[in-house]
Parts: C-alpha cells; structure tokens; sequence
C-alpha cells in the first residue's frame, strides 16, 4: 500500500500517471475508470468520482436487467458516487505507471453505503463483528488453470480443444511448475511489489492447475486483495498470450478450482477462537464452537454466496477434493469444515467456495453466520471422523444452482442478517443467471439430439 503523499512524488516523478478507481461488482469483476493521476489527486481523492448505478444491475454481458428495485429504467439509471478508500491505494506494478484504488460505492444525495454492493454487504457484518468486540481475520487461497491460447485465441476457438499448460498431474511437483514459472513466477513477484506479500504458489489436481496462497489478513483488506490477484492473473496472462479461467469447473474431466476460505475472530486478548474447551480433538473456546455451529447451520441459505453460478454445482463431485458434505473435521479435507492450526493459529476452512466466487459476498456470509451461533451459543455437531463422501446421512450441499437460490430467498435468516433489499436484489440476480443457462442451447444437446432424437 501507499500513502497520499507518496502517489504525489510518484506522480511527480513521472513513475505513476493513471489510477484506477474501481469496485467490483456482483460478479466480483472490477469496474471503474481511469483518471489522470493529478486529476485524481487533485479531484477524485477529495472528492470522489460517480460511475452509472446500472452497474448493479447488469448481467455477464453487461446488458441491464430489469426488475431490480435499486436502480431502473423507470428511475432513470442516475449516478452513484464512488468514493476511494485511500487505505486501499497500491501500485499495479504489471501495469505501466499505474495505481488501484478501491472505492465505497454511495447513493450520490444520502451518502449512505448502497447496501446492495458487495463491498457494502461485507462491511455491515464487519460493523456487525466490531460491536461483538471482534476482528475478523481471513485468507482465500485461489485455485486456478493456465491454459496456452490467449484469450482472443480460446474465444475464437469457443473455448474448445484448449491446451493445457501441463501434461500431467502437477500436484505439488516442482518440475512441472518450473516450465511455466515464467507465468506464476510473474504473479508472485507483481503481487508481491504491489502491496499483496505472497506465501507460496504450488502445482494443484488438474492439467495446468495451480494454486496461490496470500498471507492472512483483515477480512475487508483480504476481499480486496483477492479481486487485485484475480485482476493481476488475468491481465498478466494477456500480456503473456496465455489465459487463465478461475471457472469452479472449467473441464468435466478434470478437477475443479477451489477458493478455500480460513478464518478466525480476533479480540485485545488475541485470537479469540484460542482456549482450552474440547471439542473433539481440537482445544478451542466457546467463540470458536458458536462461530463454527452458526457456520455450519447456515450454510444451506447461504449456498449461493459461496457458489454463485450454474457451474459452481459442477465442482461438487464425490471424491473431487471439493466437499459435498457439511461436516466438520479437524485436517480433514473430505469434510466441508475443516480446522486447522492450533492456539493462536487455530482458524476454520471453509471448503465449499469455488474460485467463481465473490469474496465479499462469501466472507459476509461466513460472519454472518459464525456472529448468529455466538449470539446464540449453538453448539456444533460432533466431529466426523473418516471419509466425508461416504457418509449419507450428513446433510450435504446443494445439489443445484435453482435448489440453493430457492434456499436462499425463502429464509428469515437471510433477510434479518443481510436486509430484505440485499435478499431480493441477489435472489433476483442469481434466478437471472439461472434463467440465462436454462434458455441456453448446449454443445451437450446438440451433440446428443442433432441426429438422433
């Protein structure tokens, strides 16, 4: 990160002349513009800068999607006021002379947060968090796949018949992973010099799969980062002539990409999910057993804020490495909560986001649940012990996008959590995307009906 002041010796330097003011939005994507450098801080920085709020509203294809109550045709498509986060200020070292800034999206009369933005709907429970007396800390560790075309070259392709950058399973190999350390070796070093310290990357499951790990965080500071190195991976493979696709299931034959979730609530004594109650055979404090029942127990409603797309359901196969279960287990990674560490390192996995994911919107969801078991003292299942997927009678995640979304409009824990406006603005959002692949017309029927049926 970056201070104020030293944007102005580098923009006086001639070393930065753009900034990039962006957010993202409900597709994580990061939107914005951008400025001038001395425009920016002699402007924007003071006072913000305003973008069209159909951006709330807009579909993969960026088409405007009626229906939704927070911005329309009817009201006109006005401004919202975005207003940078100057704690969030880094160099975009990838970029030529180039600065990111992430920005609180505002109603441009009130001021207020529009609730409705993923930025907005994470720190509502970071507020929620805060007058619990706690911090929230977390990672998201990003499993993605390198793949030879460019992305002009697999769009003209269709995205078919995509080679690999790997001819074998790469899982931890280093051999492998040095043939193309020209690409993650370049992301670690970018992300590194642009605020983003970096722990590790290391071959994963799949054909050209890897995974990169970040060092733990503050909750809102990790949700920024993750969509930096998501934008960083993107753009370095543009430069490159490669692609990297973050799909929760890019290939049916080949394993998806996960974006496991660590967390652990934090107070003035340290982590507060450290102590010396037993719960199986974990050490831990009545925090960690709350946080982790409320956690587990709301998961069903908040599916579609941990798997926000049709093909997010595609990942959760038996025996993939990505859970179909909502158990919970010390080190196991059959199960859909995992808990790691011990002491101060003590923290929970959540396993069931897929790379797809929104980190807002998933983090939110995780405090919001976690809060609701501490308020409440609920007490967690036992631990299971043994192979997750072959275990029928513990409830599992959903089984399809339309079954998650149902889940989730329909619950009263949703709507008191998160509002009634964030409820029915993202029910509507995640129906539209479900709608748009249930009127599409795949390779799957074409190849099966064309001639025979």
């Amino acid at each position: 990160m970056i201070s104020l002041e030293e944007l102005k010796q580098l923009s006086a330097n001639g070393e930065i002349d753009t900034v990039i003011t962006g957010f993202a939005d409900l597709y994580g994507r990061l939107l914005g513009k951008r400025c001038d450098a001395e425009f920016f801080l002699e402007n924007i920085a003071k006072t913000g800068t305003h973008g069209c709020n159909y951006l709330s509203t807009v579909d993969m294809e960026m088409e405007p999607i009626g229906g939704y109550a927070a911005a329309n045709w009817e009201a006109g498509y006005g401004d919202f006021h975005l207003v940078p986060d100057l704690a969030t200020l880094q160099v975009a070292s990838w970029l030529d002379r180039t600065a990111i800034v992430f920005c609180d999206v505002q109603d441009s009369t009130t001021h207020e947060l529009i609730p409705v933005m993923p930025r907005s709907v994470l720190a509502a429970q970071i507020q929620s968090t805060n007058q619990l007396g706690y911090t929230a800390q977390a990672a998201s560790e990003l499993e993605y796949y390198l793949l030879q075309e460019s992305y002009e070259q697999a769009h003209s392709q269709h995205y078919h018949d995509l080679k690999a950058a790997g001819w074998y399973l790469e899982d931890y190999h280093i051999l492998q992973g040095s043939r193309r350390d020209g690409y993650h070796g370049e992301l670690r070093r970018h992300l590194s010099s642009s605020g983003i310290p970096v722990e590790s990357t290391k071959g994963e499951w799949g054909l050209g799969q890897h995974e990169i790990n970040v060092v733990y965080t503050d909750i809102a500071a990790m949700a920024d980062r993750h969509i930096v190195i998501k934008q960083c991976a993107k753009e370095l493979a543009e430069v490159q002539g490669v692609s990297v696709t973050f799909m929760a299931k890019y290939k049916q034959d080949q394993a998806g990409s996960s974006c496991h979730i660590h967390l652990s609530l934090w107070n003035d004594s340290g982590n507060a999910f450290a102590g010396e109650e037993a719960l199986g055979r974990v050490q831990c404090s009545n925090v960690f057993k709350s946080f982790l029942a409320g956690w587990i127990h709301h998961a069903p409603a908040c599916m579609p804020f941990y798997a926000p797309t049709v093909n997010s359901y595609k990942r959760f196969q038996h025996g993939s490495w990505a859970p179909t279960s909502l158990a919970w287990s010390q080190d196991n990674r059959t199960a859909g909560f995992r808990v790691v560490g011990s002491g101060q390192s003590l923290r929970i996995e959540c396993r069931i986001p897929g790379a797809d994911v929104n980190p807002y919107l998933a983090f939110a969801a995780a405090l919001a649940s976690g809060l609701d078991g501490v308020k409440n003292e609920m007490q967690p299942p036992a631990e299971f012990i043994g192979n997750a997927y072959d275990q029928a009678d513990i409830p599992h995640v959903a089984a399809t996008f339309g079954d998650a979304i149902t889940e989730f409009s329909n619950s009263d824990f949703i709507r008191q959590s998160f509002g009634e406006s964030v409820q029915q603005h993202y029910s509507h959002f995640f129906n539209t995307e479900r709608l748009a692949y249930q009127n599409a017309v795949t390779d799957w029927e074409r190849q099966r009906y064309f001639e025979r049926i």
